[in-house]
């Protein structure tokens, strides 16, 4: 495993801090950059306490698509928890993206789950998304929908980067 650790920063459209952690780089595939996260992973949503990760969990960044996800070990109770989210961008051993508040999740019974379309919503006229930006994020939603739900990959089995940080 790489001793090469990144910054992961979500951020508001606004562009206040949201969930932000260190990940170890573990490599790359077809589908993007994963980053690994132990148990043990000390994360904060902007600038309220931390938290330590009880389970550990693996990131993947695409290169280009408005999404992020991340597969948690069990007994995490969501098995993949996808954000709705800008292209994440890479500069100086840091990843970042605009959380756009839509979730996508595969539950460990098997249930998917678009989540937080309220948030979405809310956010949409309180930042004023441009038209773009809704299109952007409803289109990605649907798309992680249908991809979650047939198991596509890489959203199949627990990933082989799982194994690196659990």
């Amino acid at each position: 495993m790489s001793s090469e650790i990144v910054n992961v920063v979500y951020r508001k459209y606004d562009g206040s801090l949201h969930w932000h952690h260190p990940a170890v780089l573990l490599g790359e595939d077809e589908h993007g950059v994963w980053t690994g996260c132990p148990v043990g992973t000390v994360a904060r949503r902007g600038h309220e306490s931390s938290v330590t990760w009880k389970h550990a969990s693996v990131m993947l960044f695409p290169r280009d698509a408005w999404w992020t996800a991340c597969f948690n070990a069990a007994p995490y109770k969501a098995e993949i928890y996808c954000d709705i989210s800008t292209v994440p961008q890479w500069r100086d051993g840091e990843v970042t993206m605009v959380d756009l508040d839509l979730d996508v999740l595969r539950m460990r019974d098997g249930r998917i789950i678009l989540d937080d379309e309220d948030e979405f919503e809310e956010h949409r006229v309180r930042y004023a998304y441009p038209p773009e930006v809704v299109d952007g994020a409803r289109a990605s939603a649907a798309l992680l929908l249908e991809a979650v739900t047939a198991r596509t990959e890489p959203f199949g089995p627990a990933p082989r980067w799982l194994s690196l940080v659990s």
